[in-house]
């Protein structure tokens, strides 16, 4: 085993990696930090809101809904952890210690593995809803939560992982240069579990469109070109698409940087766009309060009361809360329908 550099500085293995520690504060340091600060307070505030709504109506008290507020839960998480990042990066890096550098990157990893995880696992219980013909009111609620606990242990399994073994503070030669800590197969490790996450989505989704339109062919064919049939496949497709687009935008760019790091491409400029690819993976918090809850008629009709109580003060707030509980406090909500048993699947589901 080699020499190991446990009471060396920051500086010193970003010195090794080549990876520039500034001393003053530059423009491009500011501009990252201020949009950093920006989109964290967006995730922030966005992903209380879809907390709240799920706490304060209790139609959303559902398993499916456990999901949805995992992933806002885990949402929030990384808007915490990027702005912990923000609060301790640019000159301020130099002046880290060992273990706080560690704690940085392991809440950001913890908290993106979490969001990340709870998307496969919403993709997964939809997928289970769909072949099932199965209401989203009736998943079984011990699955739900084992999948939610499931979620946050590899989670942090994946964050605590670099601070206790998977760095480079004993093999110099295998540092990363985007993360100077860590080894470059945990970096490359970490995308290559994205794409896994990423085809495993894609299945699922795949599988649920195809056999919703099949459904859908197979009963337009007893009712005469019914319009309504069309346009549940256009939705499906519309939603399906939103999903995986939204996903592919903001993971993409991050995931191929942190491979090519992974792989050592000395060629490739990783470097001159990690903190934005960064910074494009963290939106995706923010993309998926609109993306996994906006979508929900039900869930939009929350926001707008709470937002409405936040306005009126705290008497609004209890008219909300009765508003929310009673039976007749939410519209009808958009529903396919699917030849065989008779059961609708709501949007939410899908």
């Amino acid at each position: 085993m080699g020499q190991c550099y446990y009471n060396e500085t920051v500086g010193f293995f970003y010195n090794n990696s080549g990876k520039e520690l500034s001393s003053h504060w530059r423009p491009k340091d500011v501009l990252v930090v201020a949009l950093g600060l920006t989109v964290s307070v967006l995730v922030l505030l966005t992903n209380l809101l879809v907390i709240a709504a799920i706490a304060c109506n209790r139609r959303f008290h559902q398993p499916i809904y456990y999901l949805l507020g995992n992933l806002a839960a885990a949402d929030l998480f990384a808007g915490v952890a990027y702005l912990f990042l923000m609060f301790h990066t640019g000159p301020r890096t130099a002046r880290l210690s060992l273990r706080t550098w560690f704690v940085r990157q392991g809440l950001l990893d913890t908290s993106l593995t979490a969001s990340v995880a709870t998307l496969l696992a919403i993709a997964v219980e939809r997928h289970r809803s769909v072949m099932a013909v199965q209401l989203h009111s009736r998943l079984p609620r011990g699955r739900v939560v084992m999948l939610i606990v499931g979620v946050w242990l590899a989670a942090l399994g994946l964050g605590l992982l670099p601070a206790h073994w998977w760095h480079c503070l004993c093999a110099l030669d295998r540092c990363s240069r985007m993360a100077p800590l860590l080894s470059r197969s945990y970096l490359a490790a970490w995308a290559l579990s994205s794409l896994l996450v990423f085809l495993l989505m894609v299945a699922a989704y795949a599988r649920i469109f195809f056999y919703v339109r099949r459904r859908v062919q197979r009963m337009s064919e007893h009712v005469s070109c019914h319009p309504r049939y069309q346009e549940t496949t256009l939705s499906l497709v519309k939603t399906l698409g939103i999903i995986l687009g939204a996903f592919v935008v903001c993971w993409t760019p991050g995931q191929v940087v942190l491979l090519l790091d992974g792989l050592n491409c000395r060629s490739c400029n990783v470097l001159a766009v990690e903190k934005y690819f960064l910074l494009l993976a963290e939106s995706n918090s923010l993309v998926n309060a609109a993306v996994y809850s906006c979508r929900d008629a039900e869930m939009r009709r929350t926001f707008r009361r709470l937002l409405c109580c936040l306005c009126r003060g705290r008497a609004g707030l209890e008219s909300e809360r009765r508003c929310a509980s009673s039976p007749g406090g939410a519209g009808a909500s958009t529903r396919i329908m699917l030849p065989g048993n008779g059961h609708s699947l709501m949007d939410s589901t899908l």
